[in-house]
């Protein structure tokens, strides 16, 4: 239709006016899908979203002022009679989101509040779907020690450590994505802010805050561009099936930039609008530092860091603090992130706190200065082992010295060491074990030696599974649990073999003691390698 000089009737400057503010609503809508399909959301049906997949409503605002401390923001989101706030933010160029993680298949309505009219009362809804595979939702605690998808689908943490990987630029933390894709990690420690330590001096590509031109930092006011990048990340982890352990505050700063000592203002304003952004991704955890016992803070600091990520995070993620100042059980935690270069005082840890306990740094493998930065890989794997008969995980890092500095435990990239092939092969082992995971077990597997109970990892009656670490003896006398029958397997945890002893074997339940053990009654007999890192697996035959 052409609209030449003289034809412009009122007719046809309605239908001009009609055309004019369908092509600006398409344009509104084409905009907001396009900011949200850039923050990495997928955006599959309008109106449809995936349960513990991310919903986000974006809004259109007021740019006045300081948005970020100025504006309010929120929305209730209804199923049935459930009720769920959450808090939003403001995201620059006048953009303001609100992200929900349903939780429930239905529909779900929502409506906003806010102190600014134009972002006030917006009501909508949506219709959660079923999750697809591979989707099963955010990690929780079972069986008191132990970790679960929602779903109820088993999960063993194995995890790895790369501080300050996400602020890399894009080069080396796709090769970081690429290098953790053929990994055995499912875990992966990140922090918030940038690092300055040994072996790392650089700035990162982008900054949590605005600064001036000076390099001074405004802390009233949030770098979305940062915030973007950074939340695309622990997407792309979410998408290799890897949870994404969050340190919100660590000591690595020593002046750099000033983010371990900002006022409590700050403090509270930082945890509360990351919490805002990054709480509905599903595989997102809290860790409310790294080393909390060196950082300046006052020794109620860490009650209000936790009390404030319980009022602000609507989906009660996991929860831990590494090596605070006092014990971390009197803290609000879900489970213990410990470091300790002896796994073998996590059955004491585990027994006094009651919940799961993970071994976060027990060292690294590297050739770094210092024992914490110089373990060979066999101690790294064998610190494994012990961690989980013990009934407890381990993490990982490595910390090989590189001319340009690129370092696993700081920047990510590749890693070069022999243990995580290793602990792919233990992980493998644990996963075919008891599906609620592995408590100690005490067990008379060697009466003889040193006067009786040895720890075994397992489930009584059914499944044991034992490490002799250093030891390494060229035969064994066993007394098995009573019942059976029993399956042996020699399990060689470095050489990452499993040999079956033949035939089937019952347990006893008394040993008549005699002068020396291969005269006793009852006992079996097998033939050892005859050196260290050897494991002994024992199931019932018959078990499920």
């Amino acid at each position: 239709m052409y609209y030449g000089p003289g034809r412009i009737n009122s007719q046809n400057r309605k239908q001009m006016k009609v055309i004019y503010l369908y092509l600006i609503m398409m344009s509104f809508m084409v905009g907001a899908f396009s900011q949200a399909e850039h923050r990495g959301q997928k955006i599959d049906t309008p109106g449809k979203i995936e349960q513990w997949n991310v919903f986000e409503l974006i809004l259109q605002g007021p740019t006045d002022g300081n948005p970020f401390i100025e504006i309010n923001l929120s929305a209730e989101f209804t199923n049935g009679d459930r009720k769920i706030n959450v808090t939003g933010f403001y995201d620059g160029d006048s953009t303001y989101i609100v992200r929900f993680m349903p939780d429930t298949v239905g529909l779900w309505k929502y409506i906003t509040m806010s102190n600014n009219v134009k972002l006030n009362g917006k009501k909508g809804e949506f219709t959660c779907l079923k999750p697809s595979s591979g989707n099963h939702g955010p990690v929780r605690i079972r069986n008191t020690y132990h970790f679960c998808y929602e779903d109820g689908t088993p999960y063993y943490p194995f995890g790895t450590t790369c501080y300050a990987w996400a602020h890399q630029g894009d080069a080396l933390e796709e090769q970081t994505l690429q290098t953790l894709r053929s990994s055995p990690f499912n875990k992966l420690r990140m922090c918030v802010f940038p690092k300055y330590y040994s072996y790392y001096d650089k700035e990162p590509v982008y900054y949590p805050f605005e600064r001036d031109a000076s390099g001074k930092s405004d802390l009233t006011r949030f770098n979305p561009v940062f915030w973007h990048h950074f939340e695309k990340r622990i997407q792309d982890l979410c998408k290799l099936g890897i949870e994404a352990d969050i340190i919100l505050f660590h000591p690595y700063d020593f002046g750099r930039w000033g983010y371990d000592k900002m006022p409590p203002e700050a403090d509270e304003r930082y945890i509360r609008y990351a919490i805002s952004r990054l709480s509905a991704y599903r595989n997102v955890w809290w860790s409310m530092a790294n080393e909390a016992m060196f950082m300046d803070k006052p020794d109620d600091f860490w009650d209000r860091v936790f009390h404030l990520v319980l009022e602000a995070d609507p989906y009660k993620h996991l929860r831990s603090i590494h090596a605070p100042k006092k014990d971390e059980g009197t803290y609000p935690i879900t489970h213990s992130s410990t470091l300790s270069m002896n796994p073998k005082v996590a059955l004491e840890w585990r027994q006094i706190n009651r919940k799961p306990l993970i071994y976060d740094e027990v060292g690294y493998e590297g050739n770094a200065a210092g024992s914490w930065g110089s373990l060979p890989p066999q101690e790294l794997v064998s610190h494994f082992w012990n961690g989980t008969m013990l009934g407890g995980y381990v993490g990982h890092s490595e910390t090989y010295l590189d001319p340009n500095n690129i370092l696993w435990w700081t920047t990510g990239g590749v890693m070069h060491g022999d243990s995580p092939v290793r602990i792919a092969f233990l992980r493998k082992i644990i996963e075919e074990g008891p599906s609620e995971g592995l408590n100690p077990v005490y067990v008379n597997l060697f009466p003889w030696y040193r006067g009786g109970t040895v720890l075994t990892a397992g489930k009584e009656g059914e499944y044991y599974l034992y490490y002799l670490g250093y030891s390494q003896p060229a035969e064994l006398y066993l007394a098995l649990p009573p019942g059976g029958p029993y399956s042996i397997d020699i399990i060689d945890t470095w050489n990452m073999t499993i040999n079956r002893i033949q035939g089937e074997f019952l347990g006893v339940s008394t040993i008549k003691s005699l002068n020396t053990p291969w005269e006793w009654e009852g006992m079996v007999k097998i033939q050892m390698p005859g050196k260290p890192y050897i494991a002994l697996r024992i199931m019932r035959v018959d078990r499920p």
